[in-house]
């Protein structure tokens, strides 16, 4: 049986993102984990759990909302990026490859989402 979300490419780059989200916070010292490894862990698994359940047959407007949240845990990923860039914990390239991705699901989220109005 085939859930409809997962045939959106979006969550699919969703769950990208929260896996290489995963092996970035491995590399984090034992300090940051009940702080910035928490937070950002949560903030991109939330990408693709939001997208999974609002697609789950409610009105185009409840997805829509839902979609939003899936939005706003995106931007939250990449303020963490900020953060553990200014703290020294990511490099340059990983930044830039992980900020690159949260770009491609914001566009793609809010292409998704206008297509509900």
């Amino acid at each position: 049986m085939s859930f409809k979300f997962e045939k959106l490419i979006v969550w699919k780059k969703a769950v990208d993102l929260s896996s290489d989200i995963h092996d970035l916070t491995k590399t984090f010292p034992k300090d940051e984990l009940f702080v910035l490894t928490a937070q950002i862990k949560r903030a991109a698994d939330s990408v693709s759990l939001n997208i999974a359940e609002g697609s789950t047959g409610q009105s185009n407007l409840e997805f829509n909302r839902f979609l939003g949240y899936a939005l706003r845990s995106n931007i939250e990923v990449v303020g963490c990026l900020y953060l553990a860039q200014k703290r020294a914990l990511v490099s340059t390239p990983d930044f830039t490859k992980l900020y690159q991705q949260c770009e491609e699901i914001l566009v793609m989220l809010n292409a998704l989402r206008n297509t509900l109005k």
